[in-house]
């Protein structure tokens, strides 16, 4: 009946902003946003090496209740233990803004997950992530980024 509950939760939320994201892109941020759909549909996978090349080396992000920003080395080491054993059962990611300054683009989105544990348990998690993401050829390669999951009541 909890996972039941959650999971209508989170198709709540994530049906509940869909007038907000109503709006025109133009090309360039409709590659930038393709760009994002493309590696969470990696990360979601639980391909964490493809997802990480789309990091850049020099990547600093900083997550929602850490004291400090993480580098690409310490998010790869964090996320191969967070993935172990579980496995992400569906997601929705819905773009607010998305703002490109040269080859510098900042997007915020809010997004919605839900897991399954290696005990078979599933876990709802919405939240709200800032990518900064930088053009190096063909593909935009993560900077920095900051969000993670709401807090809980």
């Amino acid at each position: 009946m909890k996972n039941r509950l959650l999971l209508t939760i989170a198709l709540f939320l994530g049906l509940g902003f869909t007038s907000v994201f109503a709006q025109d892109w133009s090309p360039a941020q409709k590659e930038v946003w393709k760009n994002v759909n493309t590696y969470w549909d990696i990360m979601s996978k639980g391909d964490i090496n493809g997802f990480l090349e789309y990091f850049h080396a020099d990547y600093a992000g900083w997550e929602n209740g850490e004291p400090l920003p993480s580098s690409k080395d310490e998010t790869k080491k964090w996320m191969t233990f967070a993935y172990q054993g579980s496995k992400v059962l569906i997601y929705e990611i819905k773009p607010v803004a998305i703002k490109i300054h040269g080859d510098v683009a900042i997007v915020d989105y809010f997004y919605t997950t839900v897991k399954e544990n290696k005990e078979g348990k599933k876990n709802a998690e919405s939240g709200r992530w800032t990518d900064i993401l930088l053009k190096q050829g063909t593909r935009w390669v993560l900077i920095g980024d900051h969000g993670g999951r709401d807090k809980k009541e």
